[in-house]
């Protein structure tokens, strides 16, 4: 890794220990060979990992892409109660895509990371993962490397309940205003939906998807866009609440009735989901059991090599339909919606 990044032995390592001592320019370069050469250090050794022979670090670094909205704070709600009760602090990392978070983290006498809705494919996180620093990832935006833990909930199952539930109210022309193209939780859930409506009895469903980038105005666009697309649309899957609530927005300016003249189904069972008018039909994901489960399984991996019993590296917690008023039977006409 040395020979790639151009450098020497010492440098790399005083780059994975988060050295200060480093020029931006050389830390870069140790990055982009640590993300070429795809090294993963095992987790749970010692050493650079920061651990010392006393045991575990009281300290667990949980790292988020935004602090923003009911999603994140039900998830740091689970990580903080369930590491207070094994008498550890978190330390709440904001991943700012150009700053040297990372260096920091590894600074730390750190229990190990927690990262959520993030690209392990980064470089910042093959530096984690090339220092040996355990880390669990929360719904990664892409797939994690092989050996490296992940914890998410049953997202092409979610997708899949939420069709089955507009097919059994007779929807047959339905939208997806879903997050980005490029997440891999996105996708499952989209492609959960898709299962569902290709297997129909009828055979007859039509699923038409739009990217509303898990923001209430884009997917008010987003809504506007599918049924302009498909006016006959009379039912919308929203891939997060958050974005329901601009498929409420895009309905109410259209003139359309939820559920009269359309249903909406959410992902996340968050607040406002029982908040909004009509109480929005939705599939709960456990936001903050996955949290606790998360912080459990940092645990575990932090343990390695004393004793501690290695976890799978793959985890799932499932999820169920929320029923309420945003959802009905398909209107008996039918008529497109202008």
């Amino acid at each position: 890794m040395a020979k790639t990044a151009g450098t020497s032995v010492p440098t790399v390592s005083k780059v994975l220990r988060g050295g200060t001592d480093v020029s931006a320019e050389t830390r870069a370069k140790v990055m982009e060979a640590v993300q070429a050469v795809g090294y993963i250090r095992r987790a749970g050794s010692k050493g650079e990992s920061g651990r010392d022979e006393s045991g575990l670090s009281n300290v667990l670094d949980l790292v988020v892409t935004h602090f923003e909205g009911s999603w994140a704070n039900l998830l740091t709600a689970g990580v903080g109660r369930e590491a207070a009760a094994a008498g550890i602090d978190v330390v709440l990392t904001l991943a700012e895509p150009h700053s040297d978070w990372v260096s920091r983290v590894l600074r730390r006498r750190t229990l190990g990371v927690i990262g959520t809705l993030v690209d392990p494919a980064s470089p910042q996180f093959g530096a984690l993962f090339a220092a040996g620093v355990p880390v669990v990832l929360i719904d990664p935006m892409s797939t994690p490397p092989s050996g490296v833990a992940s914890i998410g909930v049953a997202n092409w199952e979610g997708g899949r309940m939420a069709a089955e539930h507009l097919l059994s109210l007779g929807h047959v022309r339905m939208g997806v205003v879903a997050g980005h193209a490029r997440h891999l939780f996105s996708r499952a859930r989209v492609d959960g939906f898709r299962a569902a409506a290709d297997t129909a009895a009828a055979a007859s469903a039509t699923v038409s998807v739009a990217h509303g980038g898990w923001n209430r105005a884009k997917a008010a666009t987003a809504t506007h866009a599918l049924l302009d697309g498909d006016p006959g649309i009379t039912g919308i899957f929203a891939c997060a609440d958050s974005m329901a609530l601009g498929v409420y927005d895009a309905l109410a300016a259209r003139g359309l009735r939820i559920p009269e003249d359309i249903s909406v189904v959410g992902f996340d069972d968050l607040p406002e989901a029982q908040y909004i008018t009509p109480g929005l039909t939705t599939v709960r994901q456990p936001s903050t059991e996955l949290g606790a489960a998360a912080v459990k399984l940092l645990i575990e991996l932090s343990r390695g090599e004393d004793g501690g019993a290695r976890p799978p590296a793959r985890m799932k917690l499932a999820t169920e339909l929320v029923v309420r008023a945003s959802t009905g039977p398909v209107p008996g006409t039918a008529a497109p919606h202008r």
